[in-house]
């Protein structure tokens, strides 16, 4: 691929962004009481905070630690995050998040989530209930403002 960041390769992306570059990870998740709404389900804010958690624990797992990032003036801002609804999550439903890296580029990182549900009715089927999106920059602490992805960071996410 090209690294030249004007030309657009065929699928619509700008060439020079690497896409699937890493393995699905899953966390799981218990819902708590606290996140169940009037309705029974999952209030649909919380699942942006189980796709933060999933997020870091899925850095974890590629080795790279927010204290570490952190202490080389380096830090990842949510740019974008989009949630598409499926189906219900309720109280005590087993619960996993899947993550993946769909995208690299510069200074972005786009991160996929799947959060599927296992339901006391239906414990034999697992369904997707939710899809999640989020883009996240790199920013310096220092000023806040964008940076490339580091080094580390980036040959972690996109070992083969």
């Amino acid at each position: 691929m090209s690294a030249d960041a004007g030309s657009i390769g065929a699928a619509g992306r700008r060439e020079g962004t690497v896409t699937g570059v890493s393995e699905p990870f899953s966390l799981p998740v218990v819902p708590r009481y606290a996140e169940i709404d009037q309705q029974g389900v999952v209030f649909n804010g919380h699942y942006l905070t189980w796709f933060d958690e999933a997020s870091t624990a899925y850095f974890e797992g590629l080795g790279i630690s927010f204290a570490d990032l952190n202490a080389d003036h380096y830090d990842l801002k949510v740019r974008r995050a989009e949630v598409d609804y499926l189906s219900s999550v309720r109280w005590r439903d087993e619960v996993r998040v899947a993550v993946s890296c769909a995208a690299v580029g510069t200074s972005s990182i786009t991160l996929e989530f799947e959060v599927w549900r296992r339901g006391s009715e239906d414990a034999d089927v697992e369904v997707c209930a939710v899809t999640g999106r989020n883009v996240y920059v790199v920013v310096s602490t220092r000023d806040w403002a964008k940076r490339p992805i580091p080094d580390a960071l980036r040959a972690a996410i996109t070992r083969p």
